[in-house]
């Protein structure tokens, strides 16, 4: 838990150069393009989530998590034409786990929660459409 804004630069900076890294010389678009589209919207968010801090605004990490895996594996349901409810509706359930969890340890406000749910989701619905 860092509950300071300023504990959180720095762990954002190396997820932001670490995804870099992989997208760049490991996970490319044309070796797997799916799991690199994923994690050009775990970047994104990260970004977004970094540039927020700037701004005195906290966004809950665990929450942005959750539901860009959320997002992905619903995405990953329909490219491959698959049924899978029982690991959305796993996920979904847990997504309310993890943001009931960061309400009871007093981790964050409900604002901050809905603002990863959001900076999680958006930017893997934006690229969805790259890849199915």
């Amino acid at each position: 838990m860092a509950p300071l804004l300023a504990e959180r630069k720095i762990p954002l900076l190396i997820q932001c150069f670490l995804i870099i890294l992989l997208v760049r010389q490991s996970i490319t678009v044309d070796r797997h393009p799916v799991l690199h589209f994923f994690l050009l919207g775990a970047l994104f968010s990260t970004l977004i989530a970094l540039f927020l801090l700037f701004v005195k605004t906290k966004a809950s990490l665990h929450m942005m998590g959750i539901s860009a895996l959320t997002v992905f594996v619903f995405g990953l349901s329909v490219h491959y034409q698959s049924q899978n409810i029982f690991a959305i509706t796993f996920l979904t359930i847990t997504n309310g786990f993890v943001a009931s969890s960061r309400l009871v340890m007093k981790a964050h406000t409900s604002m901050e929660l809905i603002i990863g749910v959001l900076l999680g989701s958006i930017p893997q619905i934006l690229l969805l459409y790259l890849w199915l």
